[in-house]
């Protein structure tokens, strides 16, 4: 019995596409690349207030004094080493978007990649404590705990936070600069903020919000 060539063609034709089939099927398949970009660990890549930071300017002490000048409602209480933070927002809680904007954050990272020890400059009418790191620690454990009766707490009895200062970033002509507070009132208790100031013929004042800064404030 002959067989139509018609029939071979097709059963060719069936052939080619089953084997189509158990290539796809069978064969390992790649992943798709992840086209996210990854958001950077700043910790890593730019770590802040590493050990041997040096003398810090003048117009350092003449910002935060200026900030200080008026009333608080308690006693301010100071780390005596410099201390700041970036939060991870998108890479950076810093969104410059001028010239000028952009040199006082890169200026800001630089001047506290170190830690610096502040000194006795501060010109503050109502005055301020100096803590050590280990004095610092024992003032926001009193603080957390309520132990402010103890003979341990007695001279942090007045005390609700403990600041940790930043040292500035100045744009070139030094007339705009970023600063940095971190209020602590425990391990987990506290809050902070990176923002603007400005200088207003010889006195230094906090600038208003913009977008610049306007997602550094955070809360513990």
């Amino acid at each position: 019995m002959r067989v139509p060539s018609s029939w071979w063609l097709g059963l060719s034709l069936a052939a080619v596409v089953a084997a189509i089939l158990c290539f796809r099927m069978f064969s390992p398949r790649s992943a798709k690349p992840n086209i996210r970009p990854a958001i950077p660990d700043l910790s890593v890549a730019s770590p802040l207030n590493q050990p041997g930071g040096g003398e810090i300017s003048a117009e350092a002490y003449e910002i935060y004094s200026a900030l200080y000048q008026l009333p608080q409602q308690e006693p301010l209480a100071l780390l005596e080493d410099s201390q700041t933070d970036i939060p991870q927002v998108n890479g950076s809680c810093l969104k410059p978007s001028t010239p000028e904007e952009h040199e006082m954050a890169d200026s800001f990272v630089a001047a506290n990649r170190q830690s610096h020890r502040w000194e006795r400059k501060f010109m503050i009418p109502a005055g301020y404590l100096f803590l050590s790191r280990s004095e610092a620690a024992e003032a926001q454990d009193c603080i957390a705990s309520g132990r402010k009766s103890g003979a341990d707490c007695e001279g942090y009895q007045s005390l609700r936070h403990v600041r940790y200062l930043g040292v500035p970033g100045f744009d070139h002509a030094h007339t705009r600069a970023l600063v940095s507070i971190i209020k602590v009132c425990g391990d987990q208790c506290g809050s902070g903020g990176i923002f603007e100031v400005e200088k207003s013929g010889n006195a230094w004042r906090r600038a208003d919000s913009t977008g610049f800064t306007g997602e550094c404030s955070w809360m513990y």
